[in-house]
């Protein structure tokens, strides 16, 4: 295979109201060759891989040379694949619009069916085979990581020899992670370059052959992944990789009296009664952390919208200190608002992009607990310090913030309730590994700490999961396993649960290489 590059980045600047926020960055993308950039929220990974494609921030000013060689444009698969595929169009339509010009030399006759096989061999390049029933599906009928992969038929389809892919694995649980690796995989086995955006160090070890290590806009680190691995160089890229691992908890503060919140008999419904979630029985007590873990679609989100009030359809009772809650967040309380919080996973989402975000998080003490509005500022700028976001960024609004700094703000926001529960859906999921350690040790302080806070974690990420004293697994809406957090991870003894731990190990190991 050739080892000229097909894109190249020499010495990129990119300055935002005379800020750098990418500054002297070079980058050899080489044909069959996965090259991944990793690094904190804010590092410019994104502002790099997006040059490639030519955008930039708007106002920005920029120096430099992009260089592609070649036919075919550079594809691009976002974090979150929904916001480039027009919701008002069949999957079908979307594709043959694409494929068309590409048969216009055949006879009218000919065209739409081979338009079809174009669109079809484009879906099975993209780990999506059985393809033809999507071609009917709008793209919210798909799941996550069906439109990412009609995304990447795209890009395939347009013949792009270069595929940008931004935090593919972001929020997914070990084995569907495993699929888009083998995903990423079979595009490079067939000559493209793939240039990987991610905080996954896991993903970028098991799939990456070249990783450039950033740090606030400059590339710090660059070599071989096992060469990284083995004897990282910069300061930075050690503390990456150390931190990539969460520490068990003792458990010792963990009260073993009444239940702070109890589930009894569980059955959640969407859709015409549907049944999505079943969990007969499970417990959370005082200053004790749960996480429940399982694939995309397992019931997760809809087991902590219940306890938050956000699902109302659904049978049996939730209890808050032996007394059944309200279905409805309406028909809560503010103490009991207050008292059971939830952090979402899509944090932009939550806020109020005209407001400053520092307002909005002063906001919940001001609303849920009677503070004054200069006593809640205070608090609020205190917490935010301590989730490591600083003040300047505090003043701005949501837009300016990063996503790793918004799941920061959400937290802090919780937390300016004082609440009993604190619902933590994939709060560490689009963080880089330093900041998400930093994060897990202030919730794990948090539950500790003498007012007994106690957590429940949703996550796909079973490192996440040490943090946590008892582990509740599901599988497609049903609650499989729960136990103790050791004993679950050391030795699970449901199936689903098993090939979870499996698949989990070799990603941490690398053993795909």
């Amino acid at each position: 295979m050739s080892r000229d590059p097909v894109a190249e980045i020499r010495d990129l600047r990119v300055e935002i109201d005379g800020r750098a926020i990418v500054d002297g960055v070079d980058l050899r993308v080489l044909p069959g060759k996965v090259t991944a950039l990793v690094g904190a929220s804010g590092s410019g990974k994104t502002t790099t891989g997006l040059a490639l494609l030519g955008e930039y921030p708007p106002g920005a000013r920029v120096t430099g040379g992009i260089r592609r060689t070649g036919e075919g444009p550079v594809g691009y698969v976002p974090q979150h694949p929904a916001a480039v595929l027009n919701p008002a169009r069949r999957v079908g339509a979307l594709l043959h619009d694409i494929a068309r010009p590409q048969v216009r030399h055949l006879p009218r006759a000919e065209r739409r069916e081979a338009a079809r096989q174009l669109v079809l061999h484009a879906l099975a390049d993209a780990q999506l085979p059985d393809g033809e029933p999507l071609l009917r599906r709008h793209p919210h009928q798909l799941s996550g990581g069906q439109q990412q992969r009609v995304v990447l038929a795209q890009a395939l389809l347009l013949g792009a020899r270069v595929i940008v892919a931004d935090e593919p694995t972001t929020g997914q649980d070990a084995l569907t992670k495993s699929r888009i690796v083998e995903q990423l995989e079979q595009v490079a086995a067939r000559g493209i370059a793939v240039v990987l955006l991610s905080h996954d160090l896991d993903v970028v070890r098991a799939l990456a052959d070249e990783v450039l290590v950033m740090r606030a806009g400059r590339v710090v680190e660059s070599g071989p992944v096992e060469r990284l691995w083995t004897a990282p160089r910069h300061e930075w890229t050690r503390r990456l990789l150390d931190e990539q691992r969460a520490a068990p908890r003792d458990g010792a503060s963990v009260d073993a009296g009444q239940p702070v919140l109890e589930v009894r008999d569980l059955t959640a419904v969407h859709d015409r009664g549907t049944v999505v979630l079943r969990a007969p029985h499970l417990t959370l007590h005082r200053g004790e952390c749960l996480a429940v873990v399982g694939r995309s679609g397992s019931g997760k989100t809809t087991l902590a919208r219940c306890l938050a009030g956000l699902h109302r359809d659904h049978d049996g009772e939730i209890l808050l200190d032996g007394t059944p809650l309200p279905r409805s967040l309406r028909h809560r309380d503010r103490s009991r608002l207050a008292a059971v919080q939830y952090v979402f996973q899509d944090a932009r989402a939550a806020f109020d992009e005209h407001r400053p975000v520092l307002h909005q998080v002063a906001r919940t003490a001001v609303r849920l607990r009677g503070t004054g509005e200069r006593e809640a500022t205070d608090e609020a700028l205190a917490t935010l310090h301590r989730l490591g976001l600083a003040a300047d960024l505090a003043h701005r609004r949501p837009g300016e913030l990063s996503g790793g700094e918004l799941q920061r703000a959400a937290l802090a926001r919780a937390l300016l309730a004082r609440p009993r529960v604190l619902i933590c859906d994939e709060v560490t999921s689009g963080l880089d590994t330093v900041t998400r350690r930093g994060i897990l040790d202030v919730l794990a302080g948090l539950a500790g700490e003498g007012d007994g806070l106690s957590l429940v974690l949703i996550t796909h990420d079973l490192d996440t999961a040490r943090l946590a004293d008892r582990i509740a697994v599901l599988d497609a809406g049903e609650l499989v396993e729960q136990g103790p957090a050791q004993r679950i991870l050391t030795e699970p003894q449901h199936p689903f649960t098993v090939s979870l731990m499996r698949t989990t190990e070799r990603l941490e190991t690398g053993t795909r290489r």
